[in-house]
């Protein structure tokens, strides 16, 4: 294949309508995460963790500003990111981060929302998760923690999530010694809000979920998922390891409220069929759409 075709396969650009979409929707995200900070955890001494925490935690101690210091520490992962993921990633952080230092910086002298500390955490946590998630969800990040986590990933023998973790815990402990050990709790509390929140932004609240079920009555089952479901089904042929013998997999995708139906229909139809069910991110194309039940 020549190099000019295989190099359009492999980079596409995007449009004017998705730079400018994808420009909106990661300044969205990086203003509420500002207002999350600023008017939520940094008045109340609560912290978020990575890159953000430490800063917190280097603004209160020296007196500068919060958006500098987010700004300064995350120069390095521009191009890390740049390096290690893509352009158009580097890119697109390097706007979220311009635009949250920015942010952070206009709201410090604005009345906080809530002296509080409990609200603070709780309404900071999903202001702020919600803010991050929609920065991920667009392809850009207002953090350089998973960045570096990626890094020693390669190096060590630690998950990425592992090395996220590890490197939080240290932070949260440092806040203990800064703040107080109450404030360092309330700041892992609003930073499993934010996980949740920022999970929920980023697979959505219509979770989708995938089912394979391997039943000998495959052909019943399938009629029975289209006509009482709604839902497609695809047959696919599979090999049982132990036996030799031919099986057919029906797979198809459901919500995770049509679940208990779809267990339903399986126990009533062929109680001996497997089953397994897994949630999934993101499904796009094909015939996923719901079809009409008789």
């Amino acid at each position: 294949m020549p190099q000019d075709v295989i190099a359009e396969i492999n980079h596409k650009k995007l449009t004017a309508v998705q730079i400018v979409k994808r420009a909106f929707f990661i300044i969205i995200g990086a203003v509420l995460m500002g207002v999350g900070l600023e008017e939520f955890l940094v008045p109340n001494k609560i912290l978020d963790g990575g890159i953000v925490g430490i800063s917190i935690i280097l603004s209160h101690l020296t007196g500068f500003k919060l958006g500098l210091f987010i700004f300064i520490l995350n120069i390095p992962f521009f191009y890390i990111g740049y390096k290690q993921i893509g352009k158009t990633f580097a890119l697109s952080t390097l706007l979220g981060i311009t635009i949250l230092s920015f942010t952070t910086s206009l709201l410090h002298e604005v009345p906080v929302f809530t002296n509080d500390p409990l609200l603070a955490t709780v309404f900071g946590g999903i202001v702020l998760g919600a803010g991050v998630g929609t920065v991920i969800r667009f392809g850009g990040s207002l953090d350089g923690t998973e960045i570096m986590a990626i890094l020693v990933n390669k190096k060590l023998p630690f998950s990425v999530g592992e090395v996220v973790m590890f490197f939080n815990i240290f932070i949260f402990g440092i806040a203990g010694f800064v703040f107080g050990w109450d404030r360092a709790m309330y700041s892992l509390i609003a930073y499993f809000i934010a996980y949740k929140v920022i999970d929920i932004m980023i697979i959505g609240f219509d979770e989708s979920k995938s089912a394979w079920i391997i039943s000998d009555d495959h052909k019943n089952l399938g009629d029975a998922i289209l006509a009482r479901l709604g839902r497609g089904v695809t047959y696919l042929t599979g090999e049982g390891a132990y036996t030799g013998d031919d099986k057919k997999v029906i797979f198809c995708v459901i919500t995770r409220l049509e679940e208990a139906k779809l267990k339903s229909i399986v126990e009533e139809i062929d109680p001996s069929a497997f089953l397994a069910v897994a949630n999934i991110s993101e499904v796009r194309g094909g015939r996923f759409k719901k079809r009409a039940i008789h």
